[in-house]
């Protein structure tokens, strides 16, 4: 299909009207004259080529400023495209930020590795619906279901830790993400649950939570995040402002993890550096990939070239003409 980009352009071929007025008028003035009491001798006299050629070179010149007008109207082909239905994914990522989240034994620190690999994994979602839900000792929506992954990418990385109670509610966590997704249109819902911890306060208990998930159909998977054996945990702040830390044992409660994962049909994963976490992302891209038909566009493609090159072919012609034939000798 072929239409014009800028067809507004094609008003400007009304310039055409003064500038054949503008001819017809200098034609007639700047011609030489002579009186005489009669023509009759010069009635059998043909019209001279060259007037003939004048008036072909102006018509050129008319087409040579037709052929720009064109191009400024940028004309242009579209090929056909389809439009089908998308299908995607319900996905909200629970992220814990209490204090022990800044224990240094992912580079820089456990929260900062996992917002990397959350920013990679929503940037490579393009068709999904994804929330994020914040919980520490208690929990709340950072970011509700969007497609908007700019503004999901923005918002993790503004993550801090000390936004909220300190504590670890996953239970508190696992409800507000529910509440997020539990009304989303997509057949596939999934909860991406982050933390280092084990559950120590909140109202709701975390295996309540995962039977209302599996009530859903909401699949819930479960990453604890730390290293085995020790690390340095963040225990208290000096006179400056910085951050003290004192290494200890790390205690996840991988059991009830494993348990919220197995009772809403999700998967547990221990991420016990940020390389494993990116793979462990990796595995859930995997898992909660849903095959999508999307609006399939062709390249639309320009066509000024034979234009251009009719308007070249044109002042070349013009060009000759005017200092040839048509050239004017004092």
């Amino acid at each position: 299909m072929s239409n014009l980009s800028n067809p507004g352009m094609l008003w400007l071929f009304l310039l055409f009207i003064p500038l054949i007025a503008w001819y017809v008028y200098s034609r007639r003035t700047s011609a030489p004259t002579l009186r005489m009491p009669s023509t009759m001798a010069f009635d059998k006299l043909s019209t001279s080529w060259k007037v003939i050629f004048g008036h072909v070179l102006f018509a050129a010149k008319l087409a040579a400023i037709g052929c720009l007008i064109m191009i400024l109207c940028r004309p242009q082909s579209h090929d056909s495209w389809s439009t089908s239905d998308v299908e995607g994914t319900d996905i909200v990522v629970a992220l814990d930020v209490s204090t022990s989240m800044l224990a240094r034994d992912f580079r820089p620190n456990r929260l900062d590795a996992a917002k990397d690999v959350a920013t990679q994994f929503v940037s490579g979602r393009d068709h999904d619906n994804i929330g994020l839900v914040l919980f520490a000792g208690e929990s709340f929506t950072q970011v509700p279901m969007t497609m908007d992954n700019a503004t999901l990418v923005n918002a993790i990385n503004e993550v801090q830790t000390g936004v909220l109670v300190d504590g670890t509610a996953i239970g508190d966590g696992i409800a507000t993400a529910i509440n997020r997704i539990k009304d989303g249109k997509a057949k596939s819902k999934s909860v991406i649950l982050l933390t280092d911890g084990s559950n120590n306060t909140g109202v709701v208990a975390p295996h309540t939570a995962a039977q209302v998930a599996q009530k859903y159909g909401i699949k819930i998977y479960t990453i604890g995040v730390g290293s085995n054996g020790n690390a340095p945990y963040p225990v208290a702040i000096d006179y400056a402002g910085n951050i003290q830390y004192q290494t200890m044992p790390v205690v996840i409660d991988e059991a009830t993890l494993r348990k919220i994962a197995a009772t809403t049909g999700g998967k547990y994963f221990r991420a016990t550096s940020k390389d494993v976490l990116k793979s462990i992302f990796a595995e859930i891209d995997k898992l909660e990939k849903t095959h999508l038909d999307v609006q399939k566009f062709s390249h639309t493609e320009d066509h000024y070239l034979p234009w251009a090159i009719a308007l070249l072919a044109l002042l070349m012609f013009v060009f000759v003409g005017e200092y040839t034939v048509m050239r004017h000798i004092p």
